[in-house]
């Protein structure tokens, strides 16, 4: 094996230089069978590391011979080839960060943690979700040993905070859309709370009137959500064509296009914090604050976790009833109701 440090001398000093990185810093010492010991030990603490690793990666190929060449690049993409549409596009742009090129093609077996908190330090916070994703995913598929970075020393994941478009909001943006396709469209999301591609792929075929129900698939789980539908979208639905696509012109546009028009129009009306998807954080605080059973709620957004849900719901403000009431109202078997929150005023 070749040695990592070599010896030399300068003005009756002797030095080592580091071979790879070409590094030299001094022995400092003029004895010659000193800074040899020296120079021997270096190359023998550097020799044992570099033979473990040998001996590991001989192991390794005995059952997968990809496991010595292997770089992060072919977890990043296997993971990507498991996601199917908009969720597969975000993975696709995700990966094309330029903070994973300092792993990219790196073997996964010479990866140390501290290339992992370089990149986490060159990128944002999506460089941080879609970093524990792809190193979760090679744990899991056995190509890596042990993990890169303990759990514990990821740094903590900081959202920009998130919030739900207001009803006063809803009408300025209603009022202000001269497109009558579009307006329609918003006011679907704010009854519905679905995701923007979900609603604008909604068909007539979706609609069953005589139930007053409308019912389509979630782009995202396949979930199918089926809810009843009051007179406010009846109204919108009327307004809407009786076969095929509800929004044929917003069903053709991109997640980004469709963004972007709402983006235009908030900034026209000096509106700002609010996207799409706070048409989502709205429905869930609104089913929240008026009593709404959490287990519809969560049917309706199409959440499978009550985590998640319950985090679109967090800001809601709910006023709770008194003991007093719930007691008196048990009391009286004529006046057993069920006191539902009252929405609070709004500020």
């Amino acid at each position: 094996m070749k040695q990592r440090f070599i010896m030399f001398r300068r003005v009756g000093v002797f030095y080592y230089e580091d071979t790879v990185t070409g590094k030299q810093l001094s022995l400092k010492t003029r004895d010659e069978a000193e800074a040899r010991t020296l120079l021997h030990a270096k190359n023998e603490s550097f020799r044992q590391p570099v033979l473990n690793l040998q001996m590991a990666r001989t192991y390794l190929s005995a059952t997968d011979s990809q496991a010595a060449s292997r770089t992060w690049q072919v977890p990043m993409d296997e993971m990507t080839k498991t996601k199917t549409g908009s969720t597969r596009v975000r993975h696709e742009r995700a990966i094309r960060d330029k903070a994973f090129d300092i792993i990219r093609n790196l073997p996964v077996l010479e990866t140390h943690a501290a290339q992992f908190l370089k990149v986490l330090e060159a990128g944002s916070v999506a460089t941080n979700v879609f970093l524990r994703r792809i190193h979760n995913f090679a744990l899991d598929m056995n190509w890596l040993p042990w993990p890169v970075l303990p759990k514990k020393q990821w740094p903590k994941v900081h959202y920009k905070d998130k919030r739900a478009i207001t009803a006063q909001e809803h009408q300025a943006i209603v009022a202000a859309e001269l497109n009558p396709e579009r307006r329609a469209f918003y006011e679907c999301c704010w009854h519905l709370g679905g995701a923007q591609s979900d609603v604008a792929e909604l068909t007539a075929e979706d609609i069953d009137w005589p139930n007053r129900v409308v019912s389509f698939h979630r782009n995202k789980t396949g979930m199918a959500s089926i809810i009843r539908f009051g007179e406010e979208l009846e109204t919108v639905f009327l307004s809407r064509p009786r076969y095929g696509p509800l929004f044929p012109k917003l069903q053709k546009m991109r997640e980004a296009h469709r963004a972007t028009e709402f983006r235009r129009c908030c900034r026209r009306l000096m509106i700002a914090g609010i996207t799409l998807h706070s048409y989502r954080y709205a429905w869930a605080e609104r089913a929240r604050t008026c009593g709404y059973p959490e287990r519809f709620a969560q049917e309706a957004l199409g959440h499978n976790s009550q985590a998640v849900h319950r985090a679109y719901a967090r800001k809601a403000k709910v006023v709770i009833p008194t003991l007093e009431d719930f007691e008196k109202r048990m009391a009286d078997p004529a006046e057993r109701k069920v006191i539902v929150p009252m929405p609070m005023a709004a500020c």
